[in-house]
């Protein structure tokens, strides 16, 4: 498995701009988003990174909405995302546009944006799809040092199993946007072979119990319950 931590720093785009077609992904990561930010509720919401600050986020219930950045223009917070400067357990809801796939440590990221969300807090999560023409457009070498096919691609499978670690429940997943071109990405074609969408989504929930019982934790359990009512029937039977 490769290891998600780099020592080579990565420098992400100050904007959507940037991007070959950042135009076209910008406008379709929002359409996605659209049904969903009626669903959210809560007080403070945390749009942590460059891309992230420049989604559109009027449809979203939550009251207070800042952006967080090292740096650049219409950023309300200038912090490392190592090292946010709120307390544990005060924000609501956090949006990572592209955040982990231009971080050298996206594990470290995520620890951190846990630590910083409320219990039962909402994590939106969108990167780039490996199995896809950003993820080929890697291996052309007058391309590849472009953004987005510079940034770092994680599989979606990959990015759930590190929130799984962080006991995180995923409601939403999804490819979408097949060909970068467009602000729809070809819905047509989105419909149809989603798997190698350009652009992945996450939605997910930190949760504060565990999502699975540990068997072994449940058959000990059942186990000590019927060796007692075994003991008791012997000590019945000696008795008469």
């Amino acid at each position: 498995m490769n290891v998600a931590r780099t020592s080579k720093i990565l420098s992400p785009p100050l904007s959507w701009d940037e991007l070959s077609h950042g135009h076209a992904y910008h406008q379709a990561l929002e359409l996605q988003l659209e049904p969903w930010w009626p669903k959210l509720f809560g007080f403070h919401l945390m749009k942590l990174g460059r891309l992230s600050a420049s989604v559109n986020t009027e449809q979203c219930l939550i009251s207070h909405h800042f952006n967080v950045s090292s740096s650049g223009s219409d950023i309300q917070v200038y912090a490392d995302n190592f090292q946010l400067p709120f307390i544990d357990k005060t924000i609501d809801a956090c949006l990572l546009a592209n955040t982990l796939s231009y971080s050298e440590d996206p594990h470290r990221v995520l620890r951190e944006v846990d630590r910083v969300l409320i219990d039962d807090g909402w994590l939106i999560i969108s990167g780039f799809n490996p199995f896809s023409i950003v993820g080929a457009g890697k291996l052309i070498p007058f391309i590849r040092n472009k953004h987005p096919y510079c940034c770092r691609v994680f599989s979606k499978m990959r990015m759930i199993d590190w929130l799984s670690l962080l006991n995180y429940e995923v409601l939403y997943q999804s490819h979408f946007q097949v060909v970068p071109w467009g602000p729809e990405g070809h819905s047509l074609l989105s419909a149809h072979i989603p798997a190698v969408g350009c652009q992945t989504l996450i939605i997910a929930r930190k949760r504060t119990i565990p999502l699975t019982l540990n068997p072994l934790l449940t058959f000990q359990k059942r186990f000590r319950v019927n060796r007692g009512a075994v003991g008791a029937t012997k000590k019945m039977h000696n008795n008469d």
